[in-house]
């Protein structure tokens, strides 16, 4: 996997989780307790989602290209024994 490929496989996760933590947040069973702290855990995630959406939404570099070598002739000498 690429890095785009990372980061889009990472924003749909979470998204879903904290689709889910809403759905779970309405539940009537939770105590004030677990509430607070799904709240909290949602806060984190949404913090996370948002890096992820902005590093998505950065242009991309290009790739770095080598410089091209600059091919100069050797200077030849000619020995003799």
């Amino acid at each position: 996997m690429n890095q785009p490929e990372v980061l889009d496989s990472d924003i749909r996760a979470l998204q879903q989780w904290l689709r889910a933590a809403w759905q779970q947040l309405g539940d009537p069973s939770l105590t004030v307790f677990a509430r607070r702290e799904l709240r909290n855990q949602m806060k984190q995630c949404s913090d996370d989602l948002r890096r992820c959406l902005n590093r998505v939404a950065e242009p991309q570099p290009e790739p770095v290209r080598p410089p091209a070598s600059t091919y100069s002739r050797p200077s030849l000498r000619i020995l003799s024994w």
